[in-house]
This record gives structure tokens, sequence and C-alpha cells, in this order.
């Protein structure tokens, strides 16, 4: 319960990545070319505003990050002095050709000729060699970090009660271990060495330019500043038209996604809105058609000013070369040389006017990540779990003063007390809201009770290892569940070990064993997603067949007949019935047809017990159970006669 507040801030922070994210604004997608900036068409990243709140809405210790990394100290270190390599192995260029024009050429020197040129291929193979291995070593230890993260992840959110994922919208958790984990990946391999590389280069290039002319260094530190100051901020204003397009066309993707499906567009037949959402895609496009103008403009400027600025510094330098003064007495190869450090050391400046930017978003990513790794699982496991032989268990089940309430304060059970006798049924009806579900969601320990417990056998489930309540509790649902896989597959979840007999013999139980037998593929059709080859009475049948391998010595059956119609039920119930026999049977029942042969019968209205015992002599009572099935068949009749007329 204590992380609420915590998924609250999340889902804010993870609707504005998404809609960074559909718009291209998001800093974590600079990341990695965030070192391009130096010439024309480089990017320029901008701090997410979403970024920004959610590491302030979720602070992240340094140390905790640093833990990640410790231990792949020695590779960061063996990293680090690659690129540091690599880095002052590349200056070596400029001094090369220097030596070329002034030495080589002039003189005719063939043998320095030769091994000058040949150097400058040395430099280039060796800076190569050292960027694949740094290059290597870097993307594992940041695979390393991200398996950790999205294992840990994972894990952590598995113990999570069935609450959290009811509160939390599905596509945010899948964001938190997909897009949050993906952007990791380039923060941990991409930023972090850009970081390194543009500093070492950057320091490097400039110690190399004072060697070469100080005259010359002084005047690029009037040239450089202004070039910078303007290649950034025609890079922010074609960035924010272009962040704008790109949330133009996320918006229109999505009108043709709902408004083209085969919903989309019954719905806008049946409402008759056809109109409209002609109206409206058309005033997105014509918005795109602008924003698509002004976004090559903007380009264009951009490239022309560029294009002068990239011009007129090495033209400055040359025409401070022709003055003694500023010169120095300076050589062709030196001034050929020094023209090319210059613009070598515009790109890691402009890398480097990026880190802060770089920064937030990785502590956004790691803030988003150890948001829900931080959370506390309400439904915890015990730290140590009583020992229980599954297959020993009487099934005796005893609900004593259980209540429970939501997250809002609202109680849904009030003081039940309930035994279950080994072997027995027992049929929980009433009302729409009466809380029937809630009761029957409490023994598999889908929530806990907020006050009272719950005992198998005398024990209290909470003391019981997840693991071993799963094979004592078996429940078959209304909503089923297969995954998109083979039938095998889909059996085999419940018992890894079970043979083909095994599974023939499940099937069979839960007279389905024909219909599977008389399949192209057999065991081995696949059954689609969430099952959809199949009915709904078959996919219930498949899943009685399922809790038959795990065998259960306690059974829940949560409305799962509820959703079919008379036939499929007929089916569905002896299949039920069969699994049913000899096991402790807890039914949540809104069809009162399938309780008649119930061993009790519990009536709940408003969270409270009003009635109890045989189906029989409830019946016969005339009380709460008799009026039920009196308001049931008086809706059965006002559903048959609305569809008579």
């Amino acid at each position: 319960m204590s992380g609420t507040p915590t998924i609250s801030s999340a889902a804010r922070s993870g609707q504005g990545r998404s809609a960074t994210k559909s718009s291209g604004a998001s800093g974590a997608s600079e990341t990695p070319d965030s070192g391009r900036g130096g010439g024309p068409g480089g990017r320029v990243a901008r701090k997410n505003p979403a970024d920004i709140r959610q590491v302030k809405l979720h602070p992240v210790k340094l140390s905790r990050i640093a833990e990640l990394f410790k231990p792949h100290k020695i590779t960061i270190m063996i990293v680090v002095l690659l690129i540091s390599a690599a880095s002052i192995i590349g200056l070596a260029q400029p001094f090369l050709i220097r030596a070329i024009i002034d030495d080589a050429l002039p003189h005719q020197n063939v043998a320095l000729l030769a091994w000058l040129s040949g150097g400058l291929v040395a430099v280039a193979a060796a800076s190569a060699a050292i960027g694949v291995v740094q290059t290597w070593m870097a993307t594992k230890m940041g695979q390393k970090v991200m398996h950790t993260l999205r294992t840990r992840l994972f894990t952590h959110l598995q113990a999570q009660s069935l609450g959290f994922f009811t509160r939390t919208r599905s596509g945010e958790v899948q964001s938190r271990l997909t897009n949050d984990i993906a952007g990791m990946q380039s923060v941990v391999t991409s930023t972090a060495t850009s970081v390194a590389s543009n500093l070492t280069t950057a320091v490097a290039t400039a110690i190399a330019m004072i060697a070469l002319s100080p005259r010359m260094s002084l005047l690029s530190l009037i040239v450089l500043p202004p070039a910078i100051w303007l290649s950034r901020k025609v890079a922010l204003l074609r960035r924010d038209i272009t962040s704008a397009r790109q949330a133009e066309l996320a918006g229109m993707y999505t009108q043709i996604e709902e408004g083209l499906s085969v919903s989309g567009i019954r719905l806008a037949k049946t409402l008759g809105t056809t109109g409209r959402d002609v109206a409206r895609f058309g005033a997105s496009s014509h918005r795109l058609v602008d924003l698509e103008l002004r976004s090559q403009l903007a380009g264009r400027w951009r490239m022309a000013t560029m294009s002068i600025v990239f011009a007129a510094i090495p033209a400055i330098i040359y025409l401070a070369a022709g003055f003694p003064l500023t010169s120095g007495g300076m050589t062709i190869g030196t001034l050929v040389a020094f023209t090319a450090l210059q613009g070598a050391i515009f790109r890691p400046i402009m890398g480097l006017l990026n880190v802060g930017v770089q920064w937030v978003t990785a502590m956004a990513l790691f803030s988003r990540i150890f948001e829900y790794l931080d959370l506390e699982p309400e439904i915890k496991a015990p730290t140590h779990p009583h020992e229980l032989d599954a297959q020993r268990v009487q099934g005796l089940v005893k609900f004593e003063d259980v209540r429970f309430a939501y997250h809002d304060g609202t109680e849904v059970l009030h003081g039940i007390d309930l035994v279950l006798e080994p072997g027995s049924s027992t049929a929980i009806v009433g009302p729409t809201g009466s809380g029937k579900s809630t009761l029957g969601s409490l023994l598999p320990r889908l929530h806990d009770p907020s006050s009272g417990r719950i005992t198998i056998d005398g024990i209290d489930i909470r003391e019981l290892a997840p693991e071993t309540l799963n094979q004592i509790v078996g429940v078959v649902s209304q909503e089923t569940y297969l995954i998109h896989s083979s039938i095998r597959e889909n059996l085999l979840l419940a018992d890894p070990e079970a043979t083909d007999a095994h599974l023939w013999e499940a099937l069979a139980s839960a007279q389905i064993a024909d219909l599977i037998a008389a399949l192209p593929e057999s065991l081995d059709t696949v059954v689609g997603a969430r099952g959809h080859r199949f009915s709904g009475g078959e996919q219930q049948r498949l899943a009685i067949a399922r809790t038959i391998l795990r065998n259960p010595r306690i059974l829940l059956l949560d409305e799962a007949t509820s959703a079919l119609d008379n036939t499929t039920e007929a089916l569905v119930q002896k299949a039920l019935d069969q699994l049913a026999h000899g096991r402790t049977t807890l039914m949540i029942a809104h069809r009162l047809s399938t309780v008649e042969n119930a061993d009790q019968l519990v009536v709940l209205q408003d969270g409270n017990i009003i009635e109890r015992g045989e189906p029989a002599v409830l019946r016969s009572s005339n009380g709460a159970y008799t009026a039920l099935i009196a308001a049931r068949e008086q809706e059965v009749f006002d559903a048959a006669l609305e569809s008579a007329h």
C-alpha cells in the first residue's frame, strides 16, 4: 500500500516520457550522437522537462548507481585508457601531414614520404583497432549491467500484488522494462565513453594547437566561442520545430490507427462521426504542412549559416597567417595541420556542452527503474515459511473474522467467518458487488485480508511459501488466459514434467480430449493470442485440464461458467465436477444453477454473510437465497421479453 503515491508519480512521468518519445524530443534519443554536434547536421540536446520532474520526484543516489558498476571497475579503467590512447594517437595525423608538406615534399625525400604516409595509415589503423576493442568492452559491460537491472526489475515486479497491476497501466510497466532499459543501454555504453572521448580529445587537441602555434591558439579563443554559440542556437531552433513536427506526426498516426481499424470504422459509422474524423485529420495534415515547411527552411538556414561559419574559421586563420605579427613565421605545413586541429576541436566541445543534458537523461532513467525496484510488495513472502507437504494436505480451510478494505479505505468484507470442510464444496452467491470475488481472491493470496486470517489445516496461509500455496490451491476463473503457444506448452505450465499420457488424461477429464485429438496437429496446435483459435468454452476446458495436471488439494472456481451459453456451460460444468471430485472446493457463482450440488451454500450481501446452509434447505426457507432466485428468474424473464421485442 505504501507504493501508491509512487505509482501515481510514475504514471505522470511515464506519460511525459511517452509523449516525448513519440515527438522525438527525448534526451536519451540524442545521447549516442551528442558528440557529433561539431559540424553542419550535428544535433544538440535539450533537457527534457519530464526527465527533470522525474529526478525531483524520485532522486537517485550516486552510490547506488556506482554499486551497479562496481563489478566492472577493471573494464572501466581499461576503456578509459583505450579512449585516451585513441584520442592521443589520432592527434599524430596533423603533425605527420605537416612533416609531409614542409619536409618530405619540398626536399623530394621519397623515403621520408613513404614513412610519413605509412604513419598516416598506421595511425588510422591503430585508432580503428582501439575503437573496436573499446566498443566491444564498453558494450559488453553495458549489456551485463542492463541484464542485471532487467532481471531484477522483472523479478521484483512479479512479486507485486494483483492490486499493483490493476492500479498501474500495463504500458507503463512494459515501458520501464523495455524503453527505459534500452535507453539506459545507450547511456551506459555511449554517453559515458562519449564524455571521456570528448574530454580527452578536446584537451589533447588544445595542447597540440598550442604546440603548433601559440599565437594562432589565442586567435582561436576569439573565433571558436561565437561559432559554437551560433551552431548551438540554430540547432536548438531546428530541434524545437522538428519536435513539434514529430508530435503532430504521432497524433496523425494515432488517428490513422484508431480511425481505420475495424473497431474504429464500426464506431465512426454507428456514431456518424466520419465527417468530424475527416475534418480532424485534414486539420492535422494542414498543420503538418506548415511544420514541414518551417523545418526544411530552418534546416536550410542552419546549413547555410554553418557553411559560412566553417568557411570563415579557416579563412581567418589563413588571413592571420599572412601577417607577420600573427603568423610567427608559420610554415605551410603548420598552417594546414593547425587548421585541421581547429576543425577537429569543435566536435568534442559541442559534445561536452551536452553533458548536462545527458546527465539528466541518465538520472531520469535510473530514477524510473529504481522507483519500481523500491516498491514494497503488498503481498510479502514469509521470511521463514512453514514447511507443509502439499500432497498430505487435508484441505480444511477457515476464514476467521476476515475483513478487507481497498486503498481508499472502503471496507468490502466485514468479519467473515467461514469453514470449508476437507473434500466438501461451498458455493458463494450474492448480488453484484456483494464481495464474492474479493472473498475468493484472498484464498490464493491475490490480496491479503486487512485483518483476520485464513488458514489451511490450521496454518495461516501468510506463513506458507508462495510456491507451496500455489501447489495447494488451484484456480479456475471466468477470465481464461492461454499463452500464444501450443496446447502442449500451455498444459506443461502446470507440470513441466508431465508426459503426453498425463496430458491426454487431463484433457479427457476436462471433456476436451476428443476435440484436441481431431485437430491436424493435435497437442502441437498453436492456440493463438489469448487462445483466440478456440471458443470460450474450449478455452475454459483447456484451463481446467491445466488445473487437473497441477492436482491441487483445494480448488477455487471463480464464476468459471458465467460467460458461457447453456450448451457450453453444461460441458464445462461436467469438467468442473470431475475436477472438484474429492477436493475442497470454493465456488464463486453467478449462475445459481451451478450451486445446486454444493454441500454448503453461503449468501453474501454488502460484505456480510447473511445466510448459509444446504441449497435445498435455503431454497425452501423463504429467505435471502429464495429472494435471490426470484430476482434472477425475473432478470431472465425480462431479458427474454426484451429479446422477443
